[in-house]
């Protein structure tokens, strides 16, 4: 377990559904990863990396909603700047994404 954060800390976090709209493959990436573009509804459209490769074909991927934060700092990777983090559960070095039981209107915040 990482170090305890308050609970100030966690609302800090700004956790959003969204619709993955288009998956590219990553081939400048150090590890598999693609680049996905999200649609988060009233937020916009935004792109994040994900190492996800292993157990997600691009097919598998698109249309599918995820949890993602959209509120950290873009960071360059490569040449691709990535706008938010998709969450996933990680069993071993797989990563599982996260997503909610039935479909939810795009943007919606996570808590």
């Amino acid at each position: 377990m990482n170090d305890p954060i308050t609970f100030e800390d966690f609302t800090k976090v700004d956790l959003r559904i969204g619709t993955i709209i288009e998956v590219n493959d990553f081939l400048e990436a150090r590890n598999p990863a693609y680049q996905l573009i999200i649609d988060f509804g009233d937020l916009g459209i935004k792109k994040s990396s994900a190492q996800i490769t292993t157990l997600y074909k691009k097919s598998d991927l698109l249309n599918r909603q995820i949890v993602a934060v959209v509120n950290f700092p873009k960071k360059q990777i490569g040449k691709f700047m990535s706008e938010c983090l998709v969450l996933g559960a990680v069993n071993d070095k797989d990563v599982m994404l996260l997503k909610p039981e039935n479909h939810v209107k795009n943007g919606i915040t996570v808590s």
